[in-house]
């Protein structure tokens, strides 16, 4: 007979400094021009779309949904700066989860970047998956515009602009949704739970100027962005710090 699966442990305490990082340091990362776009979600809608070993995370008997895109800048592996590619834009889909021992992390459905050659580097490093777009970032003042057309699978596109506005207080749903120091990456041979440590987001207000985007969509949730997110935040950036990735599940 199989073993039983242990019990699931409760999730960990949200907490909006980064623990530690164990291990060497694989990657350095600089998030920059970054908007936050949720929509809160049934746990059930998304479930069945969180890799083996995980499950929702919740924040009042909800879970979110993000649209998040963004400019990378000075990618490093290790500590050495990778030339050229290391710069890129993106915008990625994800989802909050928790895993089996209790720790929190996000899900990206879909990460859509405008370097061809990340696409199959970080596929096979980390198992995150990318894609290859066309991607267009514009910043006029506090006016910040996304594009972005995949270039593959059903060719979904995302436009959006938001104007950001003043610094603001930090609320426990912008924790909830930022506070997150790991991804679980679905893998061939098991769930990877992959640690991350960056100073405490920078939040900004903001105002959704247009929004039309197929991306959510095309990740396994249509319909979501039809309506306004809700919950709308910028931030200018942060600096990011990576280790390597652990086995969560088989």
């Amino acid at each position: 007979m199989p073993e039983p699966r242990p019990v699931s442990r409760p999730a960990e305490p949200i907490t909006r400094e980064a623990p530690p990082l164990s291990g060497r340091v694989v990657s350095t990362q600089r998030w920059r021009d970054l908007t936050f776009l949720h929509w809160a979600v049934d746990p059930g809608a998304v479930a069945r779309l969180l890799p083996p070993g995980t499950r929702p995370d919740l924040f009042e008997d909800r879970t979110y949904v993000g649209l998040v895109p963004f400019r990378m800048v000075r990618v490093t592996l290790g500590r050495l700066p990778i030339p050229y590619v290391g710069t890129f834009l993106e915008t990625n889909v994800r989802l909050y989860s928790v895993d089996d021992q209790g720790r929190r992390a996000v899900v990206f459905l879909s990460l859509d970047v405008d370097r061809a050659a990340v696409v199959p580097a970080v596929r096979a490093t980390v198992g995150a998956p990318y894609r290859w777009a066309r991607m267009r970032f514009d910043r006029r003042g506090d006016v910040v515009t996304y594009d972005a057309r995949v270039r593959t699978g059903r060719r979904a596109t995302s436009h959006v602009v938001v104007r950001a506005g003043e610094p603001r207080a930090v609320t426990p749903l912008d924790d909830f949704l930022t506070a997150r120091w790991a991804a679980h990456v679905r893998r061939p041979l098991g769930t990877t739970y992959v640690r991350n440590r960056h100073d405490p987001w920078p939040l900004r207000s903001a105002e959704v100027v247009a929004l039309d985007d197929g991306l959510v969509a095309d990740a396994g949730l249509p319909g979501l962005t039809d309506r306004p997110p809700d919950h709308v935040a910028f931030s200018d950036g942060v600096y990011a710090e990576f280790t390597r990735p652990r086995r969560v599940a088989l």
